[in-house]
């Protein structure tokens, strides 16, 4: 018999097909929270790159990243990389760079640290994609000094 949890993940993926947005998109909040993420990426990466509408895209990002682990930034930087719509692409780079967590100091030292551990993935999408926001991001004693110069 399976658990509550195994029949929740099974309804969520269900509703992954749903014609309707709203139900694909809650469906990939559900299914972003699971602890069994390893089991359902592909139906992630599927709503991540929900063609019918980028809401779907942007809540199972959203909820990916809201994760605060590596798992759910892998899988957003995956879909990133095999987005081939120019819509989706910009939807999940957008929930990668205006991740509020990551104003914060702790929450900047965590992404830094999960890019560097994906910048070494197996998969080329991954690697890539990490290594692209790496190369973007200032080192924090520039940030710092910045800082402190706005204050004078």
């Amino acid at each position: 018999m399976a658990s509550p949890d195994d029949q929740e993940l099974t309804a969520a993926a269900q509703d992954a097909d749903s014609p309707d947005w709203s139900v694909r998109a809650s469906a990939g909040r559900r299914l972003a929270a699971s602890d069994k993420i390893d089991g359902i990426t592909d139906v992630l990466h599927r709503l991540l790159l929900d063609l019918r509408d980028s809401a779907v895209t942007q809540e199972t990002a959203e909820a990916l990243l809201a994760r605060k682990d590596t798992a759910g930034l892998r899988c957003v930087l995956l879909g990133s990389s095999r987005a081939v719509e120019f819509s989706t692409r910009d939807e999940l780079v957008a929930a990668l760079d205006c991740n509020p967590e990551w104003m914060t100091t702790a929450g900047a030292d965590r992404l830094i640290q999960q890019l560097h551990e994906l910048a070494a993935d197996d998969d080329d999408g991954v690697r890539d994609e990490a290594l692209r926001i790496l190369s973007r991001l200032r080192p924090r004693n520039q940030w710092a000094r910045d800082s402190d110069n706005d204050q004078l």
